[in-house]
């Protein structure tokens, strides 16, 4: 469910972390940091699956409330709860993994009640609740589509949502568009989802061996770098830049299945989203210098594995 690309903002972030220590660190304290950045996403992730699937069965709760008020209406007793018995809604509860995550990230703890209560209200306002509580039989479509609907239009336009997604998950504004891609796919494909473990053990190897290299391999790339430096004023060079240069190559030369043309983009949209304004130019001067330095030596070798899933 995460792609390459998420992995390398992770190791990323890792090495920025480590950069920050001063080279002070125990030998496994890196691939802490890394889980540690990876449970937080999975967390993000099952909690946004959790506070949508909250909305949809506070139906009932609506519905419990009204029915014992000291005088419920007659409107107050036909509640409908259609929504709570969605089907979809009952697969990602009855997920032993989901489960899990919920239970030990403590979710029912963190749910802001006031604001579920004001998205529920609106979800039941709005003409696609209207429209799905009117269909008699359970598709598995508009099962999806409510679902949809409640996370797209309802939770992340939400700025309230936003604020309090924030306030818990300091990996919002990194995660976010991964977020999107992610719970979507969740509600394509919800069968054989592992919420406890998103990553597979491919892209996790991959993610170790990327931090590793990195780190292992610090003086030699840096030897690689810093005389393509004389074009450039080495104090105002960000940190976050020598570790992206870094990591791309490390790509070039000691992993085989990935191109080079796929690295040095890969890099230069990282370097433009996450370090300065002159960052993307920077890195893709670089690194396409270094690339030809590399290939004139014939010290990058690459192999095509076309049945590659990372």
């Amino acid at each position: 469910m995460i792609s390459r690309r998420n992995i390398r903002v992770k190791v990323m972030q890792t090495l920025y972390a480590i950069d920050s220590l001063n080279g002070v660190f125990k030998p496994d304290e890196p691939e802490k940091i890394l889980k540690t950045k990876i449970d937080q996403t999975q967390n993000l992730f099952a909690y946004l699956i959790y506070f949508t699937s909250e909305v949809a069965k506070y139906a009932e709760t609506d519905a419990h409330q009204k029915a014992n008020k000291h005088l419920p209406t007659a409107s107050d007793l036909n509640i409908n709860t259609k929504i709570a018995g969605n089907e979809l809604l009952w697969k990602t509860i009855e997920n032993a993994s989901f489960e899990t995550v919920v239970s030990a990230g403590k979710f029912y703890h963190l749910i802001n009640q006031d604001l579920l209560k004001k998205i529920y209200n609106t979800l039941i306002n709005s003409d696609h609740y209207k429209e799905y509580i009117e269909l008699q039989s359970r598709e598995k479509k508009q099962e999806k589509k409510i679902l949809e609907f409640i996370f797209n239009d309802l939770l992340l336009p939400n700025e309230d949502f936003i604020n309090h997604l924030e306030e818990l998950f300091i990996n919002w504004d990194d995660d976010a568009e991964l977020m999107q891609t992610m719970v979507s796919n969740y509600f394509n494909k919800p069968n054989g989802c592992t919420f406890n473990n998103i990553l597979s053990a491919e892209k996790m190897s991959f993610a170790k061996d990327l931090l590793r290299t990195v780190l292992e391999k610090t003086d030699y790339t840096l030897e690689l770098i810093k005389p393509k430096l004389k074009n450039w004023d080495a104090d105002r060079i960000a940190s976050l830049d020598l570790i992206i240069l870094q990591l791309g190559v490390c790509e070039f030369l000691y992993f085989e299945t990935i191109p080079t043309k796929v690295t040095i983009n890969e890099y230069i949209d990282l370097a433009k989203a996450y370090s300065t304004v002159q960052s993307g130019q920077f890195v893709n001067g670089l690194l396409d210098n270094i690339h030809k330095e590399l290939s004139a030596e014939n010290k990058i070798i690459k192999k095509n594995f076309k049945n590659s899933t990372l």
